[in-house]
């Protein structure tokens, strides 16, 4: 299969050397920054279920975050080609992971997506549209877990 080669380059520097490294398990923090050329720093931590800070962002979070926001962005280009006008669009997406002795696994990710189109689109439509995003988002196709969606479509009062 021939096609087009993306990369995609990410800085992550451990910031959470608190004077003795990693010399014990409850010595040395989980922090770390996420920097990405041109970008916004994003500060990492592990889930405080593992000894990291509440207030940045975990792996777990952000592998989340990708699924969701890549299933938003394939829906709205397959809406578009549809003929359905959406004017919002908001996810409560979740994740489940269980973890087995020094490791761990997701077991699926829900996406929830709440959409809000035009009254002269067609909800039929809008809904079949997720399907087609759920095959077009190239997280969702990278992952070995499964992305479950389970949308709701609202038509606009106008």
């Amino acid at each position: 299969m021939t096609g087009h080669q993306h990369h995609y380059r990410v800085a992550v520097e451990w910031t959470g050397n608190h004077g003795t490294g990693t010399d014990g398990y409850r010595n040395y923090g989980r922090e770390h920054m996420i920097r990405i050329e041109g970008k916004p720093g994003i500060a990492g931590s592990s889930d405080p279920a593992f000894r990291g800070d509440a207030t940045r962002h975990n792996p777990e979070e952000m592998l989340v975050a990708a699924l969701s926001t890549c299933h938003m962005l394939a829906y709205l280009h397959v809406a578009t080609l549809a003929g359905v006008v959406v004017t919002a669009y908001t996810d409560a997406a979740e994740g489940a992971m269980v973890t087995e002795g020094n490791g761990g696994h997701f077991t699926e990710v829900v996406l929830r997506p709440l959409v809000t189109i035009t009254a002269a689109s067609d909800s039929a439509r809008a809904e079949a549209a997720h399907e087609d995003a759920h095959h077009a988002c190239f997280i969702a196709a990278s992952v070995n877990f499964p992305v479950r969606c389970e949308p709701r479509i609202v038509v606009e009062n106008n």
